[in-house]
């Protein structure tokens, strides 16, 4: 077959590329760039939640949403550049209240989910083991576990939740199960599986003899906390500026205690520094440069992350030199 002559070339293009839509085919080479672009692409934007701004719009959420009727009262952190579920591309981070008394029903879902305890005390119980929650801890619940929550002091229990709601966007497999009844039939959990408080953690931080030194969150036989999503807390000494470093994870980040500063350069955006003290959260682009530093002179200032990592090394999506 003949080639078309260069004076019907345009002419003949423009018909190929009219009749595609009908086929639902389209032609690769005018996309080529945003189907494999010269840098990573991530939508989400380097956000900082101010726990300060938050906390008065929970609480009165706490009043006027009654536990039953909402299931789980959590309050989105949704990225500035994208729609809900998406904290970053990858990562759901939501503000969650349970106030004295009340219990969050028990139900269960394919989604994994893990928690840290910003404030207050209470309960988790997870396929009938009970654990208590203290400021901290990293509570999980695993894939298609029953669990449910509930709070018998005398004041709210406040954590942060992160899910990996962002990937049934594309996998949409996803979904829940309620149970018959408020509660789980559960026993204290002696040790509790899936709770990992914060003294040990820190007491590992703490033993090390570096500047800026990071700990890796692991189940007993030293994997990660799930397929998804890995969890890290990290110390920085006072007056510690880290090196700048760059990850092919995105990262939603928690002020433990302290306060300080993030640099963070996206791969594909303008330059942010984000201020954070304790209770604060905040969220970094995949393949963003980061760099942190903190503000005290005499204070150590303590950091936890929930990462994409174990998500994408699964998938094989780490560049082999950064694995």
């Amino acid at each position: 077959m003949g080639s078309v002559p260069q004076e019907g070339c345009q002419d003949a293009l423009g018909q190929l590329l009219s009749g595609l839509p009908s086929q639902h085919l389209e032609p690769l080479w005018l996309k080529m760039d945003a189907m494999v672009p010269a840098t990573p692409n991530p939508i989400a934007k380097a956000h900082l939640w101010k726990y300060d701004d938050a906390l008065p719009h929970l609480l009165q959420a706490g009043k006027l949403v009654p536990a039953e009727s909402a299931e789980r009262r959590v309050l989105m952190l949704v990225n500035p550049s994208m729609a809900a579920p998406c904290t970053t591309d990858t990562i759901y981070g939501g503000l969650q209240l349970v106030n004295p008394g009340e219990v969050a029903p028990a139900h269960r879902h394919i989604a994994f989910a893990a928690r840290f305890i910003i404030d207050g005390s209470g309960y988790t119980a997870v396929e009938g083991k009970r654990m208590a929650l203290e400021r901290g801890d990293v509570i999980l619940t695993p894939t298609w576990h029953w669990h449910d929550h509930g709070n018998e002091g005398d004041a709210p229990v406040i954590w942060l939740d992160a899910l990996n709601l962002p990937l049934f966007r594309y996998a949409r497999v996803n979904f829940a199960e309620g149970y018959t009844e408020s509660r789980y039939p559960s026993e204290p959990a002696d040790p509790p599986q899936w709770r990992y408080p914060w003294k040990p953690v820190k007491a590992v931080l703490d033993a090390t003899c570096v500047s800026h030194a990071t700990h890796h969150y692991r189940t007993p036989d030293g994997k990660p906390l799930s397929t998804t999503i890995g969890i890290q807390a990290e110390r920085l000494e006072a007056g510690c500026t880290t090196e700048s470093t760059q990850h092919p994870s995105s990262f939603l980040y928690h002020c433990f205690e302290g306060a300080g500063k993030t640099i963070v350069e996206p791969p594909n955006g303008e330059r942010v520094v984000l201020e954070w003290k304790d209770r604060d959260t905040f969220a970094v682009p995949a393949w963003s440069r980061i760099q942190h530093v903190n503000a005290s002179a005499t204070e150590p200032a303590y950091l936890v992350a929930v990462n994409d990592r174990p998500f994408l090394g699964l998938l094989g999506l780490i560049r082999p030199d950064l694995e």
